[in-house]
């Protein structure tokens, strides 16, 4: 079964894109097919997988729009058994076009599930933000894993992201949880950084992942040379974080994969 995960925080520069582009590459370098579905108009987890912003692709503006089918927009990336549907500016005015829309929240769960049944995982990369985009990526989703920064400021805002997954579990989507938090870009020779983790372990007690994402130079390299870490650079500390913390992932939910 087909299992929905929404990465959101909607403070940015906390390494949402990035974490949801190297578990999605990872979880289909272990076996599974994935898609990652970019929904951010940014468009960074579009050209972190090597599609051109510019050129003309079909996105996810235009399926959400109604102009193309969602078969369409899916396109091959670098990764085997990893798919993307992209994301452009375009995507910016999708909200205004929403709130013209009935049933405005669930637009892009019909999206979902007319695919699911053709994944193992789908991933959404969330803008950095809780309006209704975000909003939609919620009701379609079946999990959220947080990024968090390891700084001073990083449990700023999180009572209301927090706050609106409740309100969408009552009255949108009552099987939404939380698979975990991600702590991010620690400089791990900082206290600083032990005392944040240990202030987002109180605050989030028993779903913060064991494995912590260090700050490292070839992970911050790879997204512009559109590839994911793993096709980058695999031995470097960044990528095997991020096999580390896919691992244990699956090792959560008691789910078999393949070892790479």
């Amino acid at each position: 079964m087909c299992r929905v995960i929404a990465f959101a925080n909607q403070k940015g520069g906390v390494g949402k894109t990035t974490t949801c582009v190297n578990m999605a590459s990872f979880m289909a370098l272990m076996g599974k097919k994935v898609l990652l579905i970019d929904l951010d108009p940014q468009g960074n987890a579009t050209s972190n997988l090597g599609i051109e912003k510019e050129d003309k692709i079909n996105t996810i503006y235009q399926v959400m729009s109604g102009d193309v089918s969602v078969n369409d927009a899916i396109y091959d990336t670098p990764v085997k058994n990893l798919s993307i549907i992209p994301a452009n500016n375009d995507l910016s005015g999708v909200e205004v076009e929403l709130v013209y829309m009935s049933q405005r929240e669930y637009v892009f769960k019909k999206i979902i599930e007319s695919v699911k049944d053709n994944y193992d995982y789908i991933t959404i990369d969330c803008r950095p933000s809780l309006g209704l985009l975000t909003i939609n990526a919620f009701t379609a989703a079946d999990a959220v894993i947080i990024p968090i920064q390891c700084e001073f400021f990083a449990l700023e805002g999180l009572s209301q992201l927090m706050n609106t997954i409740r309100l969408i579990k009552k009255k949108l989507n009552p099987e939404i949880a939380i698979d975990g938090v991600v702590l991010t870009m620690r400089e791990m020779r900082s206290n600083l950084g032990r005392q944040v983790a240990e202030e987002i372990e109180k605050f989030f007690a028993g779903t913060v992942f064991k494995t912590i994402i260090p700050r490292n130079v070839r992970l911050a390299e790879s997204p512009s040379h559109g590839l994911p870490v793993y096709l980058y650079d695999k031995s470097c500390v960044g990528s095997k974080a991020y096999k580390a913390l896919t691992e244990e992932y699956f090792e959560r939910r008691n789910e078999k994969y393949i070892k790479i």
